[in-house]
């Protein structure tokens, strides 16, 4: 099916990156971080704000207790797990609100964090790892904002992401990884977490590394995110075939990954024994 003209020119259906957005990316860049400057940029923006706060407070980042401003959370987390939360709020604010998207905005939480530790226990750049997998189903809502009525059941009837992008080409000529990818580049995400999103669903299906990527480390995370978050009895299989088409240490890989996930589920637990 030939791509939709609006698709196509990308000017619609692939919204502009927040100001605030911006500006974080700009304090981002530098090599030394100025972290006045970065909780004012947030912290003056009182809707952004209150939903890093949020974020923050979730059991998923495992805080033993309760944070109340950002300078704490920074204090806390660190600058790129809080850049990263508010990377992932300004998403999902240039996305309309609906029940289809939730799951994706929760998945894309998880596996940020997952990835973006594993990143940082393996030397892969963490904060690519972390911009990999909050964008990484975002192609979905580019489609769903696109068109609605037309997508939301494509959403429904998939049975997995292989089967969604046969679908999406059907519908549309186009498919959410092609889109996320998009999005990322028109945002400056750096070209690993692009070709993250580009391949994720390719990489998921087959265990297969693309060749033509000079750099696979983030590609790889990603495929180990996801065996967590499918099936995380499937983690050593993962482990063992991805880790070595990155020059990574199947044996390392695995012990990064299962200790990022049982801190994971221990901060959960806490939080449902205090619930």
């Amino acid at each position: 099916m030939p791509v939709d003209p609006q698709l196509r020119s990308l000017n619609i259906d692939i919204p502009a990156q927040p100001e605030s957005l911006v500006r974080l990316s700009l304090l981002l860049a530098d090599d030394v971080v100025n972290i006045q400057a970065l909780n004012a940029l947030i912290a003056t923006d009182m809707a952004l704000a209150s939903a890093v706060l949020k974020a923050v407070n979730s059991s998923i980042y495992g805080l033993r207790g309760r944070v109340q401003s950002v300078q704490q959370a920074i204090t806390y987390l660190g600058t790129r797990e809080v850049a990263a939360i508010t990377f992932e709020m300004g998403l999902r604010a240039v996305f309309p609100a609906s029940p289809e998207l939730e799951p994706i905005w929760q998945r894309a939480s998880v596996r940020g964090v997952l990835m973006g530790r594993i990143g940082q226990a393996l030397g892969v750049d963490p904060w690519a790892c972390h911009s990999a997998g909050l964008f990484e189903e975002c192609g979905k809502a580019v489609l769903y904002r696109h068109a609605p009525e037309r997508y939301g059941p494509l959403l429904q009837q998939a049975e997995d992401d292989e089967d969604l992008v046969l679908l999406e080409h059907e519908a549309f000529g186009v498919s959410h990884d092609a889109l996320g990818a998009a999005l990322c580049e028109s945002w400056g995400l750096v070209a690993t977490a692009v070709s993250s999103v580009r391949f994720h669903v390719m990489v998921n299906a087959t265990g297969e590394l693309p060749m033509q990527l000079a750099r696979r480390g983030v590609c790889a995370i990603s495929a180990l995110a996801h065996a967590l978050m499918t099936d995380p009895e499937l983690l050593d299989a993962a482990a063992e075939q991805i880790a070595p088409q990155a020059d990574l240490d199947p044996l390392l890989v695995l012990r990064g990954a299962r200790r990022v996930q049982e801190q994971i589920e221990a901060a959960v637990a806490r939080d449902r024994e205090a619930a």
